[in-house]
């Protein structure tokens, strides 16, 4: 490490206070950072707790310990060490609805709710498994104007539960919805959103994905400051 002159550094009035209780002394001073737990700084302890989520949110909504294990290259009992563990850093239960969706945004793990949602209600692949696609980016959940979507979106799909027709909308979760070269489509709840158009609802909770940096600037720029969250209460 190169040495520096003290005077060179630290303002005069300033070192001849330090004179008075370590003149000739060599001192390390730390950068200041206040002291960060383990994986803090890299940001590895964070990673293992949405993991951890992921895993106890998957196993109660019926994956096995096994099918787990082989998803997440873990033995059996890593598994259900995770599962039965006591010391959860994250209280968080998946649920598909607006509220539950809101507790994962809070908590910066929207992108878990969303994987969530498709693999363990829609039982779909997510961007993340479907090879040869662009990262997911996601922006929500946003009190979000269904005008924005085309008016072809209004038919129903087959994927879709058939008695969402008679469902009250507030069980319903929020839209997912895919923002692609300045348009927006809902490719997935095509019948909640017949339902939401049905009842006349102008606005209604939604997560805006987007493949990639190009459509993310551009959704941003257009519509990044006029979409409102929606809050936990």
């Amino acid at each position: 490490m190169k040495y520096e002159h003290a005077g060179d550094v630290i303002p005069e009035e300033l070192l001849r206070e330090v004179q008075k209780y370590a003149a000739g002394r060599l001192l390390y001073f730390p950068a200041g950072d206040e002291k960060k737990a383990w994986g803090e700084s890299t940001g590895y302890r964070e990673r293992l707790q949405k993991r951890n989520l992921m895993i106890r949110n998957k196993y109660a909504h019926g994956v096995t310990i096994a099918e787990i294990a082989d998803e997440y290259y873990l033995s059996l009992d890593s598994v259900k060490k995770i599962i039965y563990s006591k010391k959860n850093d994250r209280l968080l239960t998946y649920a598909p609805t607006v509220e539950s969706a809101v507790q994962f945004m809070d908590a910066g793990m929207i992108e878990e709710w969303i994987q969530c949602y498709l693999l363990l209600t829609r039982k779909a692949l997510t961007g993340q498994e479907e090879s040869g696609k662009q990262e997911q980016l996601y922006f929500g959940v946003v009190k979000f104007p269904l005008r924005l979507i085309g008016r072809d979106e209004h038919m129903g799909s087959s994927n879709d539960p058939a008695h969402v027709q008679d469902e009250d909308t507030a069980a319903f979760p929020p839209l997912v919805i895919q923002y692609t070269e300045g348009k927006f489509h809902c490719p997935v709840q095509k019948n909640i959103l017949a339902a939401l158009r049905q009842r006349k609802v102008n606005a209604y909770p939604a997560v805006i994905s987007m493949a990639g940096n190009d459509d993310y600037k551009r959704f941003m720029k257009y519509y990044g400051t006029v979409l409102h969250y929606v809050s936990e209460g």
